[in-house]
């Protein structure tokens, strides 16, 4: 059997699992069995899901049963590569039909035959790409750059980097990726670039030796509120610190801070301490705790704490298609409660006159603006104070980074001062 067609079944069981089992892209991608073109009919599939099943159900008999999730990965596939890739349709046809032996359903080609080729070659124009409700939010959130958003959502993410500024000058990575022809877009900050083209990590000059990291640049961009504020010596806890980008970042830009990571997941934070290996980061505390509660805290006030809460992660749809198909409107309710909660808990480690910077990745203002408003009407000693960054857009709280532009994911800040 074809590589071809072996890549074409791993995506569709990499569809059935995201689909039916709730697995992510993360999981797929981590795959040792993956292949570039597993991964992008993946992707691709997910993406673009609601036109494709729009055209692929009607063609249907009836619907497939919900063990044959990998065959209606399957016919996904074949739907993306007819309409959204170079591949010849021939190719495209043939090679999907024969994945199906190797989901052990040969008797389900000439289903698929049948359904692919009644399919048109070209997609439908000016699709939303999101389910009804999200599109919907986002109309009522952002008026008439809600169509913008969405395109941009379904768009391929950017490869950002993150110089480590603690073992190369910035300027010197450059002239190594010059000297490489690998190209790339400057930022607002000295160490941040994009690449024109992406390219696996692992190939990157200095990576194995933590000369540089992978980070999206609103992650970069976000902790630029505590950087101006925290001095060396002060204490800074990062309460939801896997996989650790955003502790790394202030390691890197501000040294002598005194910083404790804590995570509720284990296996998040032995992906943090790997990562802090390569990048030779030492000088933090980190240890598992769970931030809605405070047995972990010895009682001592910290300085600063960054809360980047568990969210919707609806800024980051371009990373993660498969959000946009799982998520429903009470997963966001879900997790604005429990960003409530943490948000309230987190506050009570804050020194007098501290600073607690609370960010998402969603661009919900229910997870933003509203938690962050509620919050400040029931605390008479926590204030807002001013953000603001090179990109985005000023909320009545805080601050929201979007997709629109091309360099950042979507992400919410608001900076609160613990009144003296």
């Amino acid at each position: 059997m074809s590589h071809r067609a072996q890549a074409r079944a791993r995506a569709a069981r990499n569809i059935k699992a995201i689909l039916a089992g709730r697995r992510t892209t993360d999981w797929a991608a981590a795959g040792a069995s993956q292949t570039g073109l597993s991964l992008e009919l993946t992707y691709g599939c997910l993406r673009h899901y609601f036109s494709l099943k729009a055209q692929i159900d009607p063609l249907l008999a009836k619907p497939l049963r919900s063990r044959d999730g990998d065959l209606y990965g399957l016919l996904l596939a074949g739907a993306y590569q007819l309409q959204r890739t170079r591949i010849p349709p021939h190719a495209a046809l043939f090679e999907t039909v024969t994945a199906a032996e190797l989901l052990g359903k040969a008797w389900a080609k000439g289903l698929i035959n049948a359904v692919l080729r009644k399919l048109p070659t070209t997609p439908p124009a000016e699709v939303a790409e999101h389910p009804a409700w999200l599109e919907q939010r986002l109309a009522d959130e952002y008026g008439a750059d809600s169509v913008p958003l969405m395109h941009a959502n379904n768009a391929r993410a950017p490869l950002c980097l993150r110089i480590n500024a603690s073992k190369v000058d910035p300027a010197d990575y450059r002239r190594e990726l010059d000297a490489a022809g690998i190209e790339y877009a400057a930022t607002w900050l000295p160490e941040g670039l994009v690449l024109r083209e992406p390219q696996p990590a692992a190939t990157l000059p200095g990576f194995n030796d933590g000369r540089v990291a992978v980070q999206d640049v609103a992650a970069q961009l976000a902790v630029a509120p505590l950087l101006e504020r925290a001095a060396p010596g002060e204490r800074v806890l990062d309460a939801c610190a896997a996989p650790g980008g955003k502790l790394f970042r202030l390691l890197e830009a501000r040294s002598g801070l005194s910083l404790t990571a804590i995570d509720i997941a284990p296996r998040r934070l032995a992906a943090l301490r790997e990562i802090a290996e390569r990048l030779g980061h030492r000088g933090f505390e980190c240890r598992q705790a769970d931030a809605a509660t405070l047995d972990w805290w010895d009682g001592t006030p910290f300085d600063h704490v960054l809360l980047d809460a568990p969210c919707s992660g609806t800024g980051t749809l371009r990373r993660h298609p498969e959000i946009k198909v799982l998520r429903q409107p009470a997963d966001v309710a879900n997790s604005a409660a429990r960003e409530t909660t943490l948000l309230a808990n987190l506050w009570r480690t804050v020194r007098r006159g501290g600073t607690l910077l609370y960010c998402t990745c969603s661009i919900l203002a229910e997870e933003n603006d509203q938690v962050v408003g509620s919050f400040l009407g029931r605390r008479r000693d926590a204030h807002p104070q001013s953000v603001s960054l090179p990109t985005g857009r000023a909320t009545r709280h805080g601050w929201q980074l979007l997709p629109l532009d091309p360099a950042t994911d979507g992400l919410y800040l608001a900076l609160i001062g613990k009144k003296p």
